[in-house]
C-alpha cells in the first residue's frame, strides 16, 4: 500500500466500484487467454480515473481520450498513476508561420 500516494491510497481504501472491478476482470481474462510470450489483447475502457495496480502490469489497455482509444502498455513504473495520464486529451500546439496582422509591422508587408 505504501507504493501509492495519499489520494490513491484513499481511493483504494474506499474500495473499487463495479466498473473498476469489471475492468480488472477483463484484463485478467485477456492475460489468461494470451499465448505465452505474447502481448494480451487490448481491453478498451473509458475509465481514465482508474488507479494502475500491480496486477495490471503487462496488460494492454485502450484508454479513451474523448475521440479515440489510445493504446497503452502497462509497465511497472506506472503503478500508482491514473490511466488518463497516459492518454492525452488534446493535440499539442504546433505553431506555423504567423499570419497577416500578427504583428504591428506586418501591415506594411505586401501580400504575396
Amino acid at each position: 500500500m505504501q507504493l501509492y500516494c495519499a489520494r490513491q491510497r484513499r481511493r483504494l481504501n474506499r474500495g473499487l466500484r463495479r466498473k473498476q472491478q469489471s475492468l480488472l476482470k477483463r484484463l485478467r481474462k485477456a492475460k489468461k487467454e494470451a499465448p505465452p510470450m505474447e502481448k494480451p489483447e487490448v481491453v478498451k475502457t473509458h475509465l481514465r480515473d482508474m488507479v494502475i495496480l500491480p496486477e495490471m502490469v503487462g496488460s494492454m489497455v485502450g484508454v479513451y481520450n474523448g475521440k479515440t482509444f489510445n493504446q497503452v502498455e502497462i509497465k511497472p513504473e506506472m503503478i500508482g498513476h491514473y490511466l488518463g495520464e497516459f492518454s492525452i486529451t488534446y493535440k499539442p500546439v504546433k505553431h506555423g508561420r504567423p499570419g497577416i496582422g500578427a504583428t504591428h509591422s506586418s501591415r506594411f508587408i505586401p501580400l504575396k
